[in-house]
């Protein structure tokens, strides 16, 4: 038996994921996220999706493009791009690549502490992936539906307080167009992220087949994915690849829904 007075030694699971805090000048590697409260419960009409979009000429995102083909490029099992990155860079960083499809050899992908507001559908192509830990990713709510592609997908960290819908707060999700609009002044490959959660959609969450602007239909759904419950957004072809949705996680709404409050 351990003496109680005796110091002991922990595992620190996160030593090496995320690198130092500060950059020069004292910059956070993370900016600050008012969606909604992640303490405590409290009452909220409605909240909406992150409005930033990737600048693609920035340090940071150049250096995380050169990572990701380092990655792909030597086969590696885990992929740690931010500890790579400075602290500046990581919070010039607001998503992934598409790129990351070609990451089929990765197991493990580790977003500890990351400044990402979103999460291409291109991590479905990650077909090796066993584990997954965007830990402490505060300002990440929700992810896109095709991460259930990746069939190995087991294990999963995720800050679920920071999770549109999730059990412990149950903040409302954003609420869904019920319709594409006018197909003339829908550009699928320049959207507003203010309204659709991305800057483009070109393939079916469900059948992967393109997607036509007219026929656009996009839905929430809480499915558990690994060890979480994940809220998904799902980007549908037709009212037909919606009906072929599995029912919801217990506890949650059992059906996919346009959002707003959930009871």
């Amino acid at each position: 038996m351990t003496d109680e007075g005796e110091p002991q030694l922990f595992v620190n699971r996160w030593g090496d994921t995320s690198g130092p805090a500060l950059g020069a000048g004292g910059h956070q590697r993370a900016d600050a996220c008012s969606c909604f409260d992640q303490s405590r419960p409290r009452q909220r009409a409605r909240v909406g999706f992150h409005t930033e979009r990737q600048d693609t000429s920035a340090p940071g995102w150049q250096h995380l493009l050169d990572l990701v083909d380092e990655a792909a490029a030597d086969g590696r099992e885990e992929f740690r791009p931010l500890t790579d990155l400075s602290p500046e860079e990581r919070r010039q960083v607001v998503t992934l690549p598409p790129s990351i499809a070609r990451l089929t050899a990765v197991k493990h992908l580790v977003l500890y502490g990351s400044n990402l507001v979103r999460i291409p559908p291109e991590i479905g192509a990650m077909s090796s992936l066993e584990e997954f830990t965007p830990y402490t990713s505060y300002r990440l709510h929700w992810f896109p539906y095709e991460i259930t592609r990746c069939r190995k997908l087991s294990r999963s960290t995720v800050s679920t307080r920071a999770l549109f819908g999730n059990y412990k707060l149950r903040p409302p999700f954003p609420r869904l167009p019920t319709a594409p609009g006018p197909v003339a002044a829908l550009d699928l490959g320049s959207l507003d992220p203010r309204r659709w959660g991305a800057t483009a959609i070109h393939s079916c969450s469900v059948c992967d087949r393109p997607v036509a602007p007219d026929g656009l239909r996009q839905v929430w759904m809480s499915l558990s994915v690994a060890t979480d419950v994940l809220p998904l957004l799902v980007n549908a072809c037709s009212t037909e690849c919606v009906t072929e949705l599995p029912a919801g996680s217990q506890d949650y709404i059992p059906r996919p829904h346009q959002g707003g409050r959930v009871e």
